[in-house]
């Protein structure tokens, strides 16, 4: 398992957090994903032999998200 914290812009509130979480829990390789409102991060747990970042940064944009950083 690897662990990455993405900068995400665009969250305003409890239900952006859930859009995020659902999306990448979602995701195959995905063990659990943590978007935190304040800090404007969402931070993921996941098996890099099933997903890799660029396929996370995709599904944070599919739900309607920039990813910052």
């Amino acid at each position: 398992m690897e662990s990455i914290t993405l900068a995400v812009s665009g969250m305003s509130c409890g239900g952006c957090v859930n859009s995020i979480q659902n999306a990448l829990n979602a995701k195959d390789g995905v063990r659990n994903a943590t978007a935190d409102l304040d800090r404007n991060e969402v931070h993921i747990e996941f098996d890099p032999g099933q997903i890799e970042q660029p396929a996370l940064i995709a599904a944070i944009e599919t739900a309607g998200f920039d990813v910052t950083s």
